[in-house]
């Protein structure tokens, strides 16, 4: 799948690893929450970087704040409509302290990357054949002035702090 960050796309340096698949010694890999739940002791060992994929669900919310020192999550947009990644992000960035890459995953619009990065997406792997069209001309719809506070872009100086100027990630 192709990895889309704001400078354009990129080859992914991390490998989704399967529930069944056995861990390499060596490579960054994304397992699923169920996996990070079940095998977490042996996974923290691990000397490469271990991720976290989530989906969107309870038990997901649930768990945020206990993946907050992950270096990766990579959070699920099974459907453009659910947008409870959206919420996931905003906890793990402002609430959690959330420090490393925040994925988006799967059915991606192009016009909500704009809200995604102001949430603190700062990587896609998109399935959507149109957005991959539109990131690949280059085309990134979104306001330049905003209302209301993100969780990457500070107010720029003199400005009204109530007014944010897009920070863009």
């Amino acid at each position: 799948m192709a990895l889309w960050r704001a400078d354009g796309f990129v080859e992914d340096s991390w490998t989704a690893l399967a529930d069944d698949a056995p861990a390499p010694d060596q490579g960054a890999v994304v397992v699923t929450l169920k996996r990070w739940l079940a095998e977490r002791e042996a996974l923290s060992r691990r000397a490469a970087p271990v991720g976290v994929a989530v989906e969107a669900g309870a038990d997901a919310q649930a768990h945020l704040a206990d993946l907050a020192d992950r270096p990766l999550i990579a959070l699920a947009f099974a459907k453009f409509g659910d947008g409870r990644a959206f919420s996931y992000a905003r906890l793990l960035r402002d609430r959690y302290g959330f420090k490393g890459e925040l994925r988006a995953t799967g059915d991606v619009l192009i016009d909500e990357i704009p809200l995604m990065l102001r949430c603190g997406f700062d990587a896609f792997e998109v399935t959507n054949a149109p957005t991959l069209a539109a990131l690949g001309a280059g085309k990134l719809p979104g306001p330049s002035i905003h209302y209301q506070p993100a969780s990457v872009a500070e107010a720029p100086a003199g400005a009204r702090p109530w007014l944010r100027a897009s920070g863009g990630g």
